[in-house]
């Protein structure tokens, strides 16, 4: 059971330190609702360099945002989903548990 939990736990913390760090950034920095996985891996390695992080440690995190919704995949773009837009154009701070909720209402 506490492995269970410890796994989720994880996956979670995954997420999170990809959204708030990796793709909410990248997000604002090219002002586009929509990146390439190029885009994406060159954020990604210098936040990890900068974290002093293996990449490997957070490549679950970003299939995970995935998942769960946040993200979504057309082609060769990913993009957010379209209720985190106007945080984009407000240029607005949008943590993990904001993502999240937004994704899931319907």
């Amino acid at each position: 059971m506490l492995n269970e939990k410890g796994k989720y736990a994880s996956a979670t913390q995954n997420r999170r330190l990809v959204w708030e760090k990796v793709m909410w950034p990248l997000i604002l920095e090219i002002d586009n609702v929509s990146f390439t996985l190029e885009q994406y891996k060159k954020k990604r390695d210098l936040v990890c360099k900068e974290l002093s992080i293996p990449s490997s440690r957070i490549a679950g995190g970003f299939v995970s945002l995935l998942l769960k919704g946040i993200l979504y995949k057309e082609k060769d773009l990913y993009s957010i989903h379209y209720r985190l837009i106007p945080y984009m154009r407000l240029r607005a701070d949008c943590d993990y548990a904001t993502a999240v909720r937004e994704a899931s209402t319907k």
